[in-house]
């Protein structure tokens, strides 16, 4: 357990074991009673309090940072999209390849510093749904060739020796 979910776990257990008491939970389970304090807290509040990393820190996506752009690109890659050809699942495959859809994009007048690198882009697009994948056709199946019985190849070895008897008489 992480965060929130761990201080509200602290917290339960403080109250039903400990009175409530932070330093009695330290105590008897060598919790940090910081961390106790705060997790009662949040049980009294009922409000979730974020730490400064978690709130402040990491990068965000590129959809996030850039929606009309992304707004753009699920467009394209919806135009370009088809159903998997097995229909055995709800996927959709696209023959556009990230390289493809960053020229469309600068094309539509996007600039640089909007797109991401090609492989951020293909990230993109298979978060969205979309698997950068060529498509093939059905193939249909191939007939076998079935020897016909009047063929002196075809059938069984006592029809071959048949054919080999009467070739002799």
């Amino acid at each position: 357990m992480l965060g929130a979910e761990r201080r509200s776990f602290q917290a339960g257990m403080a109250q039903k074991y400990c009175n409530g008491n932070a330093r009695q939970a330290e105590l008897m389970f060598g919790w940090s009673r910081h961390t106790v304090q705060l997790g009662l807290h949040e049980l009294r509040t009922g409000l979730t309090c974020l730490g400064a990393q978690t709130a402040c820190c990491g990068n965000k996506r590129w959809e996030h940072k850039h929606p009309i752009a992304a707004d753009a690109l699920l467009r394209l890659a919806e135009s370009h999209a088809q159903q998997d050809p097995t229909f055995r699942t709800t996927l959709a495959y696209t023959r556009l390849t990230a390289a493809e859809a960053l020229n469309q994009l600068k094309q539509q007048g996007f600039s640089e510093q909007q797109l991401p690198s090609p492989s951020t882009m293909a990230l993109v697009l298979n978060r969205n749904g979309y698997r950068l994948r060529k498509v093939i056709k059905a193939k249909p199946r191939k007939k076998h060739l079935k020897p016909t019985p009047s063929s002196p190849t075809s059938g069984t070895k006592a029809a071959k020796a048949m054919a080999v008897d009467s070739s002799n008489a």
